[in-house]
């Protein structure tokens, strides 16, 4: 499922909360390790969780995660980079994962992180399909040429 959230909208999550300093489309997709948000600019192209699959609650207004600190981030320039794999190394520990949870998580990084690397290579969301839902939010706002 694609999500958007426009530049200034109050956002809020366990952590608290914040206003959106820009627009940007989020994928929840079924059944994977991960979630993948595009970003305008001048946030990062793609920022990509690696989390535990996300899950809708009975109303379906709220997605839950486990946030496993392994993010993969893409750059306007192309160049993509894993952020927090100290914390994730910590939280290992911290928090005991499993060494089956572990394994995963480190798979679905490396996956994504070669996914977002081949930009342009057919894998989705990381090549095109992001730019189309951004295209879509940024039509709506106000001031846009829509």
């Amino acid at each position: 499922m694609w999500l958007s959230t426009a530049q200034g909208v109050a956002v809020s999550s366990s952590l608290g909360g914040w206003t959106n300093r820009f627009t940007h489309v989020m994928l929840a997709p079924r059944g994977e390790w991960w979630t993948a948000t595009s970003c305008a600019d001048p946030g990062p192209e793609m920022y990509c969780d690696v989390c535990t699959v996300p899950e809708w609650n009975a109303s379906g207004t709220v997605l839950r995660v486990v946030d496993f600190d392994l993010d993969v981030v893409r750059l306007r320039n192309g160049a993509a980079y894993i952020r927090d794999e100290d914390e994730f190394a910590e939280h290992q520990v911290s928090y005991r994962y499993p060494s089956w949870v572990s394994a995963k998580a480190r798979q679905t990084c490396a996956w994504s992180m070669e996914a977002a690397r081949r930009d342009g290579d057919g894998v989705e969301p990381f090549a095109s399909v992001h730019r189309y839902w951004l295209g879509l939010i940024n039509q709506t706002e106000p001031g846009s040429r829509a």
